[in-house]
């Protein structure tokens, strides 16, 4: 059986590929490529965002009766990130690379900090209060575009 932990972990690090590829195309000044590594990745993580707001987050608060917490805390991340991706794509369009590789520096860690928080304590509780219903979820996520 497939768990929300492994499938958003996994994502995680699809992201992660992703964000390395853009940082090294912009460290190296490679504009054209780091504009399209980023866009991929600006892509995968909006999307990845999007399964846990719309699908994964509404359905753990409905089975916990809570809406404080641990989706509250991850949903404001989520907006700290956007705005340093707004910030990233800004500097990339103005081929700013200490501007892009300095926000990228702090996006880094706040993903880091996040991606554990989600995969060592949210994400497993998920798998918990949802139990039966965990394959349905992760098939409604996957569905997100």
């Amino acid at each position: 059986m497939e768990t929300i932990e492994r499938t958003m972990a996994s994502d995680h690090a699809r992201c992660d590929e992703l964000f390395t590829g853009a940082e090294d195309a912009v460290s190296d000044g490679e504009w054209e490529q780091g504009a399209a590594r980023f866009a991929a990745f600006d892509d995968a993580i909006q999307r990845h965002f999007k399964m846990e707001e719309e699908v994964l987050f509404p359905d753990f608060e409905d089975a916990t009766g809570t809406t404080a917490g641990p989706t509250e805390i991850m949903r404001s991340e989520h907006t700290q990130m956007r705005d340093l991706l707004y910030r990233m794509n800004a500097a990339l369009e103005q081929r700013d690379q200490d501007d892009y590789l300095g926000y990228s520096e702090t996006l880094l860690i706040i993903m880091q900090q996040h991606n554990a928080k989600e995969e060592q304590m949210l994400y497993p509780m998920a798998d918990q209060v949802l139990g039966p219903d965990v394959d349905e979820v992760i098939r409604s996520m996957e569905a997100v575009s």
